[in-house]
């Protein structure tokens, strides 16, 4: 069990996400996805992150063939737009962009040619369909690490498909498990916390983050600070959200 071995870190009565330092899936840019419309919405969330004390940020826009056509051009420009509205507010925290890219058709491509948006040390975050898994998931996924990527699954358990025992298998072959952390307050519903909790349980997160997408997910990111397993996640697991800062 994760902390049996661990010097647990110092407890406060009123403790926030400032050990984890950076949030690393949101959709605080521009105009460009389904997160904020508009810099001043920008603004809105980043203030909000700050209040919960996050450090820094790592802007993650989709890349979705149907959807969202960004790329490396509309997705810098977004976050220029975003950089001088933060200077004009006088808000000084650290804003990156990498990309939460769609498992689509299109996606095993982009691993080919090297087109994937990264942070870090080259970790890349991915997601899932909501519906069924792509049956070629631990191919790419072998691909993406033979390739020097460091894969991240988004939300793992908001894929109502997927069992624990799928998701230990994906962990064993080199996939990192990005936990949204408002999962825990049964944002997304029952099942997805459960499953979250049980992810947990087996030491098999890797980070966790916002995913922010509006001021409900404010909101519901600091109902989570009441929860037992986030206490169990800042204090007593192994995240890698620092290996961003």
């Amino acid at each position: 069990m994760f902390g049996l071995f661990k010097k647990k870190k110092e407890r406060h009565a009123n403790f926030n996400y400032d050990s984890i330092m950076v949030d690393m899936h949101s959709h605080v840019l521009p105009g460009i996805d389904d997160g904020a419309k508009t810099p001043e919405d920008s603004i809105i969330l980043i203030r909000k992150m700050i209040e919960l004390g996050i450090k820094k940020i790592i802007a993650t826009p989709h890349i979705m063939v149907d959807f969202y056509r960004n790329t490396p051009e509309t997705i810098n420009n977004a976050l220029n737009i975003l950089k001088a509205e933060l200077i004009k507010e006088n808000i000084d925290i650290p804003v990156e962009a990498a990309a939460e890219h769609y498992f689509d058709e299109t996606f095993e491509a982009r691993v080919d040619e090297r087109r994937l948006l990264t942070m870090g040390d080259n970790y890349a975050l991915f997601e899932f369909s909501f519906i069924n898994k792509p049956p070629n998931a631990i191919t790419v996924i072998q691909k993406m690490n033979d390739m020097g990527y460091k894969p991240i699954l988004a939300h793992p358990e908001r894929y109502p498909y997927m069992d624990l025992e799928q998701f230990k298998n994906l962990h064993t072959w080199g996939c990192n498990f990005q936990l949204n952390t408002i999962s825990l307050t049964g944002y997304y519903g029952r099942e997805a916390k459960k499953m979250a909790e049980s992810l947990i349980d087996n030491e098999l997160i890797d980070f966790i983050s916002s995913d922010m997408h509006h001021p409900k997910h404010a909101a519901a990111l600091k109902d989570a600070l009441r929860t037992t397993y986030i206490e169990k996640l800042l204090f007593d697991y192994p995240l890698k959200n620092t290996l961003l800062m």
